[in-house]
């Protein structure tokens, strides 16, 4: 574990001990966020099979994340950034986001899949739309959301 960047009001952790994380706060800000569909053994599994983490907490509580899902050297993806949407406008997501992006140097590919409505977030950073991606719909939501008209 890493603590990276510590104010008076967030403190940073990269690469946490996973065991001690407390899920449940996980899991409240996915709900937050409308990502639903989730159970806190099984984002700690995700968690547990990731290439990098970055927690941030205001006290002792969680109100963002991301993570890197890689192979440790040609391809790698940032996934599951949030902020708490109380917490949003700080500059915590863009934080995340370029960490976690800065430990990716010569990688071949890194990619991400942005939550609906957040183009500018990460165009602003930089980040630009990738030709080529295609996503397999796990559902006519994602359908509706991630994917082009036909």
């Amino acid at each position: 574990m890493t603590l990276l960047k510590k104010n008076p009001d967030f403190l940073y952790l990269e690469n946490a001990e996973l065991n001690a994380i407390d899920w449940q706060q996980v899991l409240i800000l996915f709900q937050k966020i409308n990502w639903k569909r989730r159970v806190p053994e099984e984002i700690a599994r995700a968690f547990m099979q990731s290439t990098a983490t970055l927690f941030v907490y205001h006290h002792d509580r969680i109100i963002g994340f991301g993570r890197v899902i890689g192979d440790g050297r040609y391809y790698a993806m940032l996934a599951d950034v949030v902020v708490d949407p109380d917490y949003q406008g700080r500059g915590l997501g863009k934080y995340i986001v370029t960490h976690l992006n800065n430990g990716l140097v010569d990688y071949h590919f890194v990619n991400l899949s942005a939550a609906p409505g957040a183009d500018d977030f990460y165009k602003n950073m930089g980040w630009k739309k990738q030709r080529t991606a295609f996503i397999w719909p796990q559902g006519p939501k994602q359908l509706r959301q991630h994917c082009e008209r036909d």
